[in-house]
């Protein structure tokens, strides 16, 4: 009997042991305070404004994640998400501890948003138990509504453009504008203050790429701090230029002179072990690099004009090849590529002097892939000019250097078939048609008349 007896104390205290831990877990396990974030990627809401919500709590993990957004009296569910957490009396399982969420909220997602403020409410809940429920941790972010974009007002005249041509615009911006500028396609333009101007007058140097047929593209735009963006079409005429054709057959000589050369030079540039393939790396991938890289130049462009003369074109020369002609290649009878070459090919005699266009700043004199030896002069806003091809390089980076003088000889570096100079006027990163530069009556027309004093074209 006294052994029943104590068999059945040590059941009833071991009850109460296994009944007080349960109590003390239900009690205590309900895990730690969540800690939430919540990161806006501007300033305030306009249409679409990047948000992310993140939620961390460790132990038993998250049960729930609501984003709300407030304004007034109303309120809308933007994102939920509901987990399962681990059981209080577990010390193992799956579970959730962290959950991030990326929104994007503003007036595209929640059609009620007006001007003024608005909260973004983000609710983290943690696992219960059977004895205790805590309360949701609930963090605000306050932001700014803004839905009005900022205004435009178009000052300039007479804006005809032709296919691969050039412009400007001169215009007023209102002062809540932080982005403003002509956005061409892909192409965007930068607009900058006019010097001599009232303080909120601004131009913008823009060009239409060689292949766009359609003016509709072509927008001037100013974007706020929060992505409220105004784009208005400002083109009074537009003339097309359809696309020139030619053929290039492609020989085993030429393929063995150029391609170890460009080889040997570019070693970000893998040998395909065909001369072929190797070839037409080249001319794909590594044109395609080179004119990213001519598009970074130009984002380093002076603000200034530093020319105001109309651009040279080099002296007693024949153009062999001019803008916009779409290169077909052939080799062994059939097409293997097509690439448009962007520039004039201008030849005189062998290792001729290569005359600086216009006064400008050297940012580039190097081998510089399927160009070859290459100077690159910026000449403002943006405004660069290419010689290629070169046998000899005659200047540095860093150095100005005026209208007329030598930065080279021309030759056969780089993809070329013969002596010449390859010539290239580019804007922002895009090639457009040298003839208009090299034409005073264009300047003074198309720029001097627009942008006044700030570019007194000199008379001569």
């Amino acid at each position: 009997m006294k052994s029943a007896s104590s068999s059945k104390r040590v059941v009833m205290v071991g009850g109460s042991v296994l009944l007080g831990l349960a109590l003390a877990l239900s009690w205590f396990r309900v895990g730690p305070t969540p800690i939430v974030a919540i990161d806006s990627e501007l300033p305030g809401l306009g249409r679409l404004t990047p948000v992310k919500v993140r939620a961390d709590v460790g132990q038993r993990g998250l049960s729930r994640i609501a984003v709300e957004l407030v304004q007034g009296e109303r309120a809308e569910l933007l994102a939920e998400r509901q987990h399962q957490p681990r059981p209080f009396w577990a010390f193992w399982g799956p579970r959730v501890t962290t959950d991030e969420l990326a929104l994007d909220v503003g007036s595209n997602s929640v059609e009620w948003l007006v001007q003024g403020e608005a909260t973004i409410r983000v609710t983290a809940e943690r696992a219960s138990t059977w004895l205790r429920s805590p309360p949701p941790v609930v963090e605000e972010l306050i932001l700014p509504v803004r839905l009005t974009p900022p205004s435009i007002q178009v000052t300039s005249s007479q804006t005809y453009v032709a296919q691969g041509g050039s412009e400007t615009v001169v215009y007023k911006v209102g002062p809540s504008a932080v982005r403003h500028g002509v956005r061409v396609g892909e192409y965007w333009f930068p607009g900058y203050p006019l010097p001599g101007a009232e303080s909120n007058e601004r131009f913008a140097l823009f060009g239409i790429p060689h292949d766009l047929a359609d003016a509709a593209e072509v927008r001037l735009v100013a974007i706020d701090d929060i992505g409220n963006e105004l784009a208005v079409r400002f083109i009074d005429k537009f003339t097309p230029k359809p696309l020139r054709t030619d053929i290039i057959n492609l020989s085993d000589r030429f393929m063995e002179r150029v391609v170890p050369q460009i080889l040997a030079r570019t070693p970000e540039v893998k040998d395909q072990g065909d001369l072929l393939a190797s070839y037409l790396v080249i001319n794909r991938d590594l044109r395609r690099a080179n004119a990213q890289s001519l598009a970074e130049l130009a984002t380093r462009s002076a603000p200034e004009f530093l020319w105001n003369e109309p651009f040279l074109q080099l002296p007693n020369t024949q153009s062999m090849a001019s803008f916009a002609d779409r290169r077909t290649y052939v080799y062994d009878g059939r097409d293997v590529d097509q690439q448009d070459h962007l520039g004039f090919d201008l030849a005189s005699v062998r290792k001729a002097p290569v005359l600086a266009a216009n006064r400008g700043n050297v940012v580039l004199a190097e081998y510089f892939g399927i160009y070859g030896n290459t100077v690159v002069v910026d000449h403002g806003y943006g405004l660069m000019t290419l010689y290629a091809h070169l046998s000899s390089i005659e200047t540095e980076a860093g150095k100005t250097v005026e209208r007329g003088e030598s930065v080279g000889r021309t030759g056969e570096s780089g993809l070329a078939g013969g002596d010449h100079l390859h010539f290239s006027i580019i804007l922002h990163g895009l090639q457009v048609n040298p003839l208009e530069w090299w034409d005073r009556r264009w300047i003074e027309h198309r720029l001097g008349r627009k942008l006044g004093s700030a570019l007194a074209i000199e008379s001569r």
